[in-house]
């Protein structure tokens, strides 16, 4: 099958040299039959990277360790769900996802817009062909996820999933990051195509805005996803920590929601085109740098799992340095034609606020770029490498973040052109009260010690009052017209225009979201003590009892996966029970050869389990870090003692070194030593889970297409323009 598989490969990649020709030799007058037959060749693509794909995970999960990739990320004792997952847990098999994805979504795109856009999608058919060129050229030429061991060579067994990526997250957050990254490059393509043909109206936006909107939303859910996993599994204590490869996916979210908001100002007063364009093309070239950060190792990360040594990195370079050539190159050339058809007048209208919103938002992703590349910047200019951690990154996103916050809530219920005081008074008395009064509870609550939280939850409480405030007004008035029930009137009323009541939710995830990270930053509590069994810590108003050790041994199809060593706790507050955490640290065993036999199972990889007690007002989180150090005397002098007895029968080996392991662990168990424990009390955590689920909510009401409407309009829009182009042929 392997063969099979590199087959596929090999035929893809010439299918995709030969659609780039055709589709632009299509783009001529006369010579459309190329344009479709390179139409064709990205569904002939997408098939054979299907067919690829399938047969690598096929292989994952009949664990067919004749296979490189799935000798080195799987293992017999990987779970069946681990092993769906392991696939993309590799270099090949994430490049492998990545080029699936992208024929699928070009595929899509393709099918949607084969009788639309006639000048235009033959380009973007050639920039997509060209990106999948380039990913399955990687798989062809420096990772082959298709490579096996010679004839009799293969391992019994394989290296197996590294375990911090053992979590369910592994099966959704890598696809949602991948399919925002590849969702992005559909947009990325029609405007290299409009660039070209110098078609720079709507109509382009319009085929390809919800693709934006996916990108957008898959990447957002890729990010709450990571930040979930990082809080439950890592062990270190938060949600963010803006790692490179979380950057990387923050990157063009942050383009993609500047030209979310952007698009609609070019849709409803033909202003913005340059800007449209620009963030169009700056999000499709950041979700190539993501996977550039994710898989090159070109910048330190926990996050980043790579291979080096196969010059991917050098490939990634120049693809970005062409899509940044490209993309400048045509919006210079491109600038006459891009002025806008109108200027704005005022700065108290929705078109001025949408683009000081562009401005904060590209402000923010230009702070994320620099902190993030800063150790790059700074080697190159010192010799030295030197990263820049959190304080550094809030110093400038929160003040920016408060903006974005206040800005949300008041563009969209400005007036086009320009507002009156009587619509300023109108629609900002209410919301200014809410935010006035989420100050005085915070107050209340003993946050004045914390100004800039203070600003948000102000900022995030007016959010909330315009969003509150235009619900209320749609379906009252709704239910005026139709009689219907007020909470009927409300669902029709969202309905009837999903697209912007969809975008109300999202906002108010985004103010639910913005609350939880200022309190659970500003108000944390954190302490790291060293208990006795028996022994209690204070925190937040918790006191948090060390009751007992765990010690037990984790085996999968008779065979030690993992030690666990843990605690049990009882959570007290004013003398009563709140709750009883259980928090474990896993000890992996590790293939070196140089260690002993016994050492190896201590010396390998570790994942902490978190206790974790989560509430709507806080959260209670602990972690352990057991002191293995009184049991090195033991484990040495057990290496020692299986050094001498190399001659055993395997099976009374294997019995004798369970025995020896058991006896370990129950050591550890009866006499404890003092353990180390992180404990935190961060308040309205919850809340940012809460706003995620709001945003993803909002997020696919506004991407979910409206009965008849959008694509009426859209269809009437075209049928006008090639009417206008008729009679100008005519005359």
């Amino acid at each position: 099958m392997a063969v099979v598989g590199r087959a596929c490969l090999i035929i893809a990649f010439a299918l995709t040299l030969y659609g780039v020709g055709a589709a632009i030799y299509g783009a001529r007058p006369g010579n459309r039959r190329f344009a479709e037959s390179a139409r064709r060749a990205v569904y002939a693509t997408a098939g054979l990277i299907t067919a690829a794909f399938v047969i690598l995970e096929i292989a994952f999960l009949r664990s067919d360790f004749s296979y490189v990739t799935v000798s080195t990320h799987s293992s017999t004792t990987t779970p069946f769900f681990y092993k769906a997952a392991a696939a993309w847990s590799s270099q090949e098999g994430s490049l492998l996802l990545w080029a699936f994805l992208l024929t699928i979504w070009s595929s899509v795109v393709l099918t949607i817009t084969r009788n639309r856009l006639r000048d235009v999608t033959p380009y973007a058919t050639a920039v997509l062909l060209g990106f999948a060129s380039f990913f399955i050229g990687l798989l062809l030429f420096t990772a082959s996820p298709f490579d096996t061991y010679a004839a009799g060579a293969a391992p019994a067994d394989g290296t197996g999933l590294n375990p911090l990526l053992r979590h369910p997250s592994m099966m959704t957050h890598p696809i949602a990051l991948y399919s925002g990254y590849t969702l992005a490059a559909v947009p990325f393509a029609f405007a290299i195509g409009a660039l070209i043909a110098r078609r720079i109206d709507a109509e382009w936006i319009a085929a390809t805005r919800r693709f934006a909107l996916a990108s957008w939303l898959a990447l957002g859910v890729g990010l709450l996803l990571g930040a979930r996993w990082s809080y439950v599994e890592l062990g270190w204590g938060g949600y963010w920590a803006w790692d490179p490869v979380e950057n990387a996916a923050l990157l063009p979210w942050l383009t993609a929601t500047a030209l979310i908001h952007s698009v609609q100002i070019q849709e409803k007063r033909g202003m913005l085109k340059i800007w449209n364009v620009s963030l169009t093309l700056a999000t499709g070239t950041l979700a190539i740098v993501g996977t550039f950060l994710v898989r090159s190792g070109i910048l330190d990360s926990i996050h980043a799992f790579v291979e080096e040594g196969n010059g991917i990195a050098w490939a990634f370079t120049a693809l970005i340095a062409v899509c940044c050539a490209a993309s400048i190159g045509l919006v210079v050339s491109r600038r006459q034609i891009l002025a806008s058809d109108h200027r704005i007048e005022s700065l108290l209208s929705r078109e001025a606020v949408f683009l000081m919103n562009n401005l904060v938002l590209v402000a923010i992703t230009f702070v994320v770029f620099w902190g993030t590349f800063f150790p790059l910047i700074s080697e190159a200019i010192t010799g030295e490498k030197h990263a820049l951690g959190p304080p550094w990154y809030g110093k400038y996103i929160v003040p920016l973040a408060i903006i974005l916050a206040l800005l949300s809530g008041i563009g969209p219920l400005l007036s086009w052109r320009r507002a009156t005081a009587a619509n300023l008074r109108r629609n900002f008395t209410w919301p200014a009260i809410i935010a006035a009064a989420a100050v005085v509870a915070a107050l209340l609550a003993g946050g004045g010690r914390r100004p800039a939280a203070m600003l948000m939850f102000a900022a995030c409480g007016f959010l909330l009052g315009c969003v509150g405030q235009e619900f209320w007004r749609g379906a009252r008035a709704r239910r005026a017209m139709s009689g219907e029930a007020l909470p009927v009137a409300l669902v029709s009323l969202v309905r009837r225009n999903r697209r912007r009541y969809g975008g109300y939710l999202v906002h108010t995830g985004v103010a639910l979201l913005f609350v939880g990270i200022a309190a659970s930053s500003a108000f944390q509590h954190v302490v790291t003590p060293t208990l006795q069994v028996g022994q209690t810590a204070n925190v937040g108003g918790y006191a948090i009892h060390y009751d007992r050790p765990t010690a037990n041994i984790s085996t999968r199809d008779g065979r030690l996966e993992k030690i666990n060593l843990g605690s049990d706790l009882t959570v007290r507050k004013d003398g009563k029970v709140v709750t009883r955490l259980h928090t474990e640290r896993g000890y992996y065993p590790t293939d070196d050869s140089s260690l002993g036999i016994l050492s190896r199972y201590f010396e390998g990889e570790q994942t902490s389990e978190v206790g974790l007690k989560a509430g709507a007002r806080e959260d209670i989180w602990t972690v352990v870090s057991p002191d293995t150090d009184p049991l090195k005397p033991i484990i040495s002098k057990g290496d020692q003692v299986f050094g001498k007895a190399k001659n055993l029968p395997p099976q009374m080996g294997a019995a004798l070194l369970g025995q020896a392991i058991t006896g370990i662990v129950d050591r550890y168990k009866n006499n404890p030593p003092p353990a180390q424990f992180r404990f935190i009390v961060s308040p309205l955590v919850t809340w940012i889970w809460l706003g995620a689920i709001v945003i993803l909510f909002g997020g696919i009401i506004a991407l979910w297409p409206p009965p008849g409407g959008a694509t009426s309009r859209v269809r009437a829009r075209y049928l006008a323009r090639v009417g206008r182009e008729s009679a100008a042929t005519s005359s």
